[in-house]
């Protein structure tokens, strides 16, 4: 197995520039943020990006805890990769991650210096200094669950504020084409904005559930009002049930299904929240 680092100072963007130090070097595998990253899954870790406190998540990212060592050592071993990239913020810091997973020695470094170009890293400081984002370089889709509830793909939401009728459709249909640095890394690329920035806390307010339920109620053929929606606002358990009226000539259960379905994906979509139950319950047919 061939170790690779890449490394450089925190906020000058190497998350997001490790996919196409992967795609060059024809690497197999990535380390980064506590994170074991394999074919854009992440197959096992825990993102430092979860945790509370700054000292939280150095902790995370060097594997202290024994448990999530002994996890991504284990899958490390499971999949055998050729080669491995493994991100850090100093040589110090990829060479003790290297160890703890008891992988072979760096053999070939790479600093973000040597690959990208002044004006880009201060560009990736800003965005880093002014708008609280992290890059974690996977699909958002498979983060949705372990981040339920934090600030993924921030310019989705921003924009959706300013035009609901518009962007909150095209949110729905293509949450990717939100992504700040384009198409070319939105299969690839993930922006949170995690739980010790600085820049406060994240809420959503209750009535937004609401409002995406009447959304997808205009959406669905056979439903004529969403009457009320009540649901706990909880990020990682959050249950809705919401009653509807639905048309008399309209087939009942395949419309409520539907919409049932429809509203999940919706709500997963643009809130990051983790739905765990959508009971549709039927007032009357109009």
């Amino acid at each position: 197995m061939k170790v690779y680092s890449l490394t450089g100072s925190s906020g000058t963007g190497k998350s997001y520039q490790a996919p196409g130090v992967m795609t060059e070097k024809g690497i197999d595998m990535l380390i980064d943020d506590g994170l074991l990253i394999y074919q854009d899954l992440v197959e096992a870790g825990v993102s430092a990006k979860r945790q509370k406190t700054r000292v939280g998540a150095i902790k995370t990212a060097l594997f202290t805890d024994e448990e999530h060592r002994k996890t991504v050592a284990e899958k490390i071993r499971q999949l055998n990769p050729a080669s491995i990239l493994i991100v850090g913020t100093s040589d110090k810091m990829t060479d003790v991650i290297a160890e703890r997973l008891e992988l072979p020695p760096v053999e070939e470094r790479i600093y973000i210096e040597d690959i990208t170009t002044e004006a880009e890293r201060y560009k990736a400081g800003k965005s880093r200094e002014q708008q609280g984002k992290h890059v974690i370089p996977v699909p958002t889709v498979q983060l949705k669950r372990d981040f339920a509830g934090y600030f993924m793909n921030p310019e989705m939401l921003i924009r959706r504020a300013k035009d609901m009728s518009d962007k909150a459709q095209e949110a729905i249909k293509n949450p990717g084409a939100f992504l700040p640095w384009g198409k070319d890394h939105e299969t690839a690329k993930t922006v949170v904005r995690p739980t010790y920035s600085y820049l406060g806390d994240f809420i959503i307010n209750d009535k937004v559930v609401t409002d995406i339920a009447k959304l997808v109620g205009g959406e669905i053929e056979g439903v004529s009002k969403v009457v009320s929606v009540y649901e706990n606002t909880e990020p990682d358990n959050l249950k809705i049930v919401v009653v509807l009226d639905l048309d008399r000539e309209t087939k009942i259960w395949e419309t409520a299904i539907k919409f049932q379905k429809r509203l999940m994906e919706v709500v997963e979509t643009m809130t990051a929240f983790n739905v765990v139950s959508s009971d549709i319950e039927i007032r009357k047919l109009v």
